[in-house]
């Protein structure tokens, strides 16, 4: 197949705001993918090709880009798959320059929707409305099958690409003959937020478990025998990092077990390091230094438990798990009791709870109403300093936003991060008119603007950071409103943002 032809279906899919036609469109084209493109195709319409993340900068990008009509023949859907391994394996010493080469090869046989197709596929921002949930829904009805069948064995394989690939050649039958096994990483289930504990408690029946949020990294252990097995949310294999995790789990009085859990670094008072600190040590040969604290097991004894109610797996998880390995948990039905749970993990300095339906399964690699997650919101009040003018869907307006906070000592304001998230069609068109009124000067894709707008920004905390002057970066921030009803004067200090660290 021609990469034109999944590019036509992308622009067509990001068009409709209707998720029936959305699947319509991508089961049609699914349908005449060849069994070997299939992978391929999945990959670049959900925007998570099979390579991941091709570790290919903006930089080199912005060098390997070409204006102009295509040069060559039309681009085919695995041949582009195959330079995407090109790029990955290509590193070391005058890797930036071959990458260019490859990129601008590439680039230069694209038309203008294939290079700002790839362009955002490569820098991990097609956003199209083909999301995993909608591409499943297109898999099923491309193949006939049901879509707990694809769900299923998506979870299971730790793929959609490769569940979409058995349920378009073999069907049920194949899907059917993929299951949980110990070793084989699967896609971990995650959870919605909810704005209070009393939110959370109102959205299911029944007691629940409210467990705390550890600000740390999710990690799956798997053993089969004497082989222990650790990986990441992305079903990265970490096992070497965690020597000290892997020997619990080798000692643990069970044949085989799958369990679910996060790696987090403790200081010697026992309370929780900073996410920076715990993902740099994670990230790293001293990833022994962390502990693994365990809330949920899949496989136990040579028994799959993704089915069975979570009140079930819970009783394996402690007759398996040592008290000292589970995240502390309350099992209520009252709100009162689950509020002060809260509040006590946010005192020992966790992120909050996450409160969980006792009756519900484990519902693998969805963001399901069965787990709700609550933490404090924190939120700053900053200046715009600059914004960037966005490509592909958000063309010709200016979405990145550079953000700063206010240094009392000299009223300047210090740049703190960007964001882009959290802002609607209407607000970018808003927010593109107001920024081109105050704009005094562009660089590039940047314009810098007078710090007169006031902006608050959710986020999830901040960071230490050497890239930005004021010391700290923000992590995770979002869009809530542009406060209008505040000057600049007015906004955040920079020691207001240094103090939640």
């Amino acid at each position: 197949m021609e990469l034109s032809e999944v590019v036509a279906t992308s622009q067509r899919v990001a068009a409709t705001p209707k998720r029936g036609e959305k699947v319509a469109l991508l089961a049609g084209l699914l349908r005449a993918l060849r069994p070997d493109e299939v992978e391929a195709g999945v990959g670049f319409l959900t925007g998570e090709p099979r390579q991941g993340r091709i570790g290919v900068g903006w930089a080199t990008m912005s060098g390997a880009r070409r204006d102009g009509p295509p040069d060559g023949a039309p681009l085919q859907l695995l041949e582009v798959d195959r330079q995407l391994d090109e790029l990955q394996s290509t590193t070391g010493a005058g890797s930036v320059e071959r990458r260019q080469r490859l990129l601008g090869a590439l680039f230069a046989r694209a038309t203008e929707g294939e290079r700002d197709f790839l362009w955002r596929l490569m820098t991990g921002e097609l956003r199209q409305g083909a999301l995993e949930g909608v591409m499943t829904d297109a898999v099923a009805k491309a193949a006939g099958v049901s879509i707990q069948s694809v769900r299923r064995a998506a979870m299971f394989a730790g793929d959609l690409r490769r569940a979409a690939s058995v349920a378009l050649t073999t069907g049920e039958s194949g899907l059917a003959a993929i299951g949980l096994t110990p070793l084989h990483p699967v896609q971990p289930m995650l959870a919605q937020p909810a704005a209070s504990v009393e939110a959370a408690l109102s959205a299911m029946e029944g007691l629940v478990s409210v467990e705390w949020k550890l600000d740390g990294a999710r990690i799956q252990v798997h053993r089969a025998g004497d082989d222990v097995r650790a990986y990441t949310r992305n079903l990265n294999d970490v096992t070497e990092r965690f020597p000290a995790i892997i020997d619990v789990v080798r000692r643990l009085p069970v044949d085989d077990v799958v369990l679910d859990g996060e790696a987090i670094g403790l200081d010697d008072s026992l309370r929780p390091q900073r996410f920076q600190d715990t993902m740099s040590t994670f990230g790293s040969d001293a990833g022994g230094a962390l502990q693994a604290f365990f809330f949920d097991v899949l496989h136990a004894n040579g028994e799959h438990l993704v089915d069975l109610p979570l009140a079930d797996r819970l009783r394996v998880l402690d007759d398996v798990l040592p008290e000292p390995l589970r995240i502390p948990r309350l099992i209520t039905a009252d709100a009162a009791a689950a509020s002060a749970f809260a509040d006590d993990a946010v005192h020992r300095g966790h992120e909050g709870v996450v409160v969980k339906d006792l009756a519900a399964s484990y519902d693998a690699g969805r963001r399901g109403g069965a787990w709700r997650k609550v933490k404090p919101v924190m939120t700053l009040d900053l200046v715009v300093l600059a914004a960037e003018w966005g490509h592909g869907r958000r063309q010709g307006w200016l979405s990145n936003l550079h953000l700063g906070a206010r240094e009392p000592a000299t009223g300047a304001f210090l740049m703190v991060g960007k964001t882009f998230k959290g802002m609607t069609d209407a607000l970018l068109q808003w927010q593109t008119e107001r920024l081109e009124q105050i704009s005094v000067a562009t660089e590039g894709i940047v314009v810098h603007v007078r710090p007169e707008l006031v902006v608050e920004i959710a986020l999830d905390g901040v960071q230490v950071s050497r890239r930005y002057p004021g010391g700290v970066a923000l992590r995770f921030a979002r869009v809530r409103r542009y406060r209008e009803d505040k000057r600049p004067g007015e906004a955040d200090t920079i020691d207001a943002v240094r103090a939640l660290l």
